[in-house]
């Protein structure tokens, strides 16, 4: 016997030990019943007004005043008093928070583009809304009052806890301005965030004043730094335009989204080439190629680092922008220096919840370099798509009305219902019996009165049939809605790949088996999606082009030709 056969045979041992013990006892008073518990199939009893995983502490419902949130001195955030409140999923005013955005924009909007920061310092890469890991980070790199940090953007999206991240770092940024830096990402835009988590979570948790109030300060954040005056650090990577670091100060950066193309867009969605190690790269031929997987920018080879570098009078480039399974990447070393060409992080362990990767920061101090690792850690449940128990819980709720009502009219066995009625053979005799006999107005009504009662018991069945159709649609409805959200919180957005409901049940179950389907999957996540205009743009093209084969085909079915071949036939 199979291990799954197994379990389902102990499952219904229990289920009729219980029902025995159900039996044995059957005067159960009124005053021993207690609406509040709830007793499952199998004899386990549940407190339905206490926690039923009461190892995990309640949500906090403090409303923290002004004066423990801005309790440091001159009226500063206090980030170790939120990290602890934003810990037990508390949440601020929405006039603090505003306050705390506004504060952080203003410092980031007096910063150049090219930042300059000196080491010792620990460089982050993508945190992605993952609040919990976040603080792993904190725990294993110190405090910002004795670590200077350094991270390299994507702070939002992807994750359920993209606000607390950015108002956990925001509020340190506003208390050690000097030692604490952020940079911009692909994912600090107006675009992303809409496209993605960022807006949806802003509006369930405050309102849309926040969002933009993170809109404006996205667009106040720096987008390159150079740490120790040896290191380019930055979101993406290079560009064919970036020639001198005199280029990055150029860009107007204060704007909601980056371009889709020239050297603000490749600073945040630029990738090494995918043969960056290996590939040989002729005289002549083109460096930057198309970075088709990210639908905009370019990948840059090594030689093209190497160049820059040398021009620069620069070691490394250190990136962020791609999930690595160890948590970094380090490419191809450069030929004087013997040190790796460009570096790679990510600070997001598990991402997505499927990736199954590790985390890592870059500690540097002079002469030495250290990679500290970090695995991802529990975290609150969240129902995908920050969708409401009630929303959920629909498909369960309608399954089990129909199995009431199906239970209620299925007094007969479905072989039963299945079968001819005996009222039908008595319509069919009394039938018969009127057309041998002389016709008369009592007999048709007679006949008539057994055709209707016929026909309400036949209605009768139908229903009962149709009721249990319908139960068994929502139960398999239910099941796939359920695969459906999870791949779509896999997949860490809106959109599930293409092609994956046709497949059926085989193709989600697929789908959710193995770690390298779950990253496939994402790939059209990790590119940058249309904007407004360009789905308009879309929309009109598919439009005419629909209005154009419509067009042909009405000509062709009213040539000369096709008529002939009409009036031939």
């Amino acid at each position: 016997m199979s291990a799954h056969r197994k379990l389902i045979a102990k499952e219904n041992t229990i289920k009729i030990e219980n029902a025995l013990r159900q039996i044995r006892n059957p005067h159960q008073t009124a005053s021993d019943y207690d609406p509040t518990i709830y007793i499952e199939d199998d004899g386990k009893h549940y407190k339905t007004t206490s926690r039923i995983v009461s190892e995990v502490p309640p949500p906090t419902n403090e409303k923290p005043s002004n004066s423990k949130v801005f309790s440091l001195p001159g009226g500063l955030p206090d980030y170790n008093f939120l990290a602890e409140h934003f810990k037990r999923e508390g949440k601020l005013s929405t006039r603090q928070v505003r306050k705390i955005i506004k504060m952080a924009t203003e410092i980031f909007a007096s910063e150049p583009n090219l930042l300059q920061v000196p080491s010792p310092v620990t460089v982050c890469g993508d945190i992605h809304g993952q609040y919990y890991d976040l603080m792993k980070l904190f725990d294993i790199c110190g405090s910002p009052r004795d670590t200077s940090f350094l991270f390299l953007g994507d702070y939002v999206d992807r994750g359920s806890n993209s606000l607390e991240v950015l108002l956990l770092l925001y509020s340190m940024k506003i208390a050690h301005k000097d030692t604490f830096f952020m940079l911009r990402g692909n994912h600090e835009t107006r675009q992303m965030t809409t496209h993605f988590t960022f807006k949806t979570e802003c509006l369930l948790k405050y309102d849309e004043d926040v969002y933009e109030a993170a809109l404006k300060s996205f667009a106040a954040l720096p987008i390159a730094a150079i740490m120790n005056k040896q290191f380019l650090c930055v979101h993406g990577g290079l560009s064919r335009d970036l020639h001198t670091l005199a280029d990055i100060d150029g860009i107007d950066r204060f704007v909601d989204d980056v371009p889709s193309r020239g050297l603000f867009c490749d600073l945040m969605w630029a990738d090494p080439s995918s043969q960056y190690d290996t590939e040989e790269i002729s005289e002549g031929s083109p460096l930057f190629k198309e970075n088709y997987e990210r639908g905009c920018s370019y990948t840059f080879p090594y030689k093209a680092v190497c160049r820059f570098l040398k021009a620069n009078g620069l070691l490394c480039v250190i990136r962020a922008h791609q999930a690595q399974d160890a948590g970094y990447r380090m490419y191809k070393k450069t030929v004087p220096q013997q040190f790796p060409s460009v570096i790679t992080l990510f600070s997001a362990p598990n991402y997505c919840g499927t990736y199954g990767n590790k985390a890592a920061v870059l500690k540097y101090d002079t002469a030495v370099m250290n990679i500290r690792q970090f695995g991802s850690q529990p975290e609150p449940y969240h129902l995908p798509d920050f969708m409401n128990v009630f929303t959920w819980s629909i498909p369960f709720v309608a399954e089990r009305v129909f199995d009431i009502l199906y239970s209620v009219l299925n007094i007969c066995t479905e072989e039963e219902l299945e079968q001819g009625t005996p009222l039908s053979k008595e319509l069919a005799k009394s039938i018969v019996d009127v057309k041998k006999s002389r016709v008369t107005a009592a007999s048709l009504n007679e006949a008539e009165g057994k055709t209707i009662k016929t026909m309400e018991t036949s209605t009768l069945r139908n229903k009962i049939l149709a009721i249990g159709r319908m139960s068994r649609m929502f139960n398999i409805l239910r099941e796939e809605a359920e695969k459906v959200e999870q791949l779509r919180s896999l997949s860490g957005g809106s959109q599930l790949p293409k092609g994956v409901l046709l497949g059926g049940s085989g193709e989600l179950d697929r789908k959710l088996s193995t770690f390298e389907e779950a990253r496939l999957a994402d790939l059209s996540n990790e590119a940058m999606p249309p904007t407004a205009e360009e789905q308009k743009k879309e929309a009109k093209e598919k439009y005419e082009e629909l209005v154009r084969r419509a067009s042909e085909s009405h000509q062709l079915t009213s040539s000369p030709r096709h008529s002939d071949e009409r009036s031939a036939e």
